[in-house]
């Protein structure tokens, strides 16, 4: 059985954090893993307070006596609600270091967090701390935008055949066991460009694109049956458009509640998924998104 051991939950309190607890809290019940729900009070934050208030500390000390209070209290009611293992943790630092810490220190099988918030959790845009967090941190991570009612019941896996691509499938039998899995590849004719510019006609563009979808259909059949997926648990889904075109209409088309993406593509100089693909997925789709960091095939007992 594929399943999650230790998950860890970041959490800056507000509304689409707690959103993020809570899917955090029912895959954590479901697969019977340990959920550390994680603050970090920003210590650049504490800097500019303790400027402020100079050697009076009363109210410092009030705003992280109620911060841990809401942490432990929104860690109580996980419990209540899910029946998960929750620890509560409070740190004080630099956000994106203590977070890194701690979902090392624990040997984290997956990160969770909101794809908006009133701090650290702000806005996936180029530069953003968000992105900058999924750049730092090497354990898969789980980014929710909707309120989660009932496990995930159809993934879009998106793939292109590098390295990278079979264990994102292990990946989503890990969080969504249940799911019906839909295989992406966004396959394009090598040189298209080249050869409309050169004059190459469109019978033989077309001809390129036949082969292609059936290279790239034989490979999907050959990926599924390699990850032991029945032939009535997931679709091959095949589109010769932009990738981060595809993933996102694809999403919507086939109904999925969460894409799997890697960080890395085929080329990975051209940050096939950690660039542009990424960031317009994470902008743009409607569900909630899952980035795998690693190559290697998870571990299974």
């Amino acid at each position: 059985m594929i399943r999650l051991r230790k998950i860890l939950a970041a959490t800056d309190l507000s509304t689409p954090a707690r959103r993020a607890a809570e899917r955090a809290a029912m895959l954590a019940r479901a697969s019977g893993a340990k959920l550390s729900l994680v603050h970090a009070l920003n210590a650049g934050f504490v800097a500019q307070l303790r400027q402020l208030l100079g050697l009076d500390t009363a109210v410092e000390d009030a705003l992280i006596e109620q911060t841990r209070d809401e942490l432990n209290a929104l860690a109580r009611d996980l419990v209540a609600r899910h029946g998960a293992d929750v620890e509560p943790m409070w740190m004080q630092g630099a956000v994106l270091e203590e977070l890194d810490r701690a979902a090392t220190g624990m040997e984290a099988d997956l990160v969770v967090l909101g794809a908006t918030g009133a701090g650290v959790l702000r806005h996936f845009v180029p530069g953003s701390t968000a992105e900058r967090l999924l750049r730092k941190l090497k354990q898969p991570m789980l980014v929710v935008k909707q309120q989660g009612h009932e496990p995930y019941r159809r993934v879009l896996v998106a793939v292109d055949f590098s390295p990278w691509s079979a264990p994102l499938i292990d990946l989503a039998r890990r969080v969504a066991p249940g799911a019906h899995v839909v295989l992406l590849n966004a396959c394009a004719v090598p040189f298209e460009g080249k050869l409309r510019y050169g004059g190459g006609v469109d019978e033989m563009i077309q001809n390129y694109r036949k082969q292609a979808r059936q290279i790239a259909a034989q490979q999907l059949h050959a990926m599924a049956a390699a990850a032991g997926l029945e032939a009535t648990n997931w679709t091959p889904c095949i589109r010769s458009i932009d990738a981060s075109l595809a993933i996102v209409e694809e999403e919507r088309e086939q109904a999925c509640d969460l894409i799997v993406i890697g960080k890395h593509g085929r080329h990975v100089a051209e940050e096939w998924l950690l660039g542009s693909v990424t960031t317009h997925v994470l902008a743009e789709s409607d569900g909630d998104v899952l980035v795998s960091t690693s190559s290697q095939p998870v571990v299974q007992d």
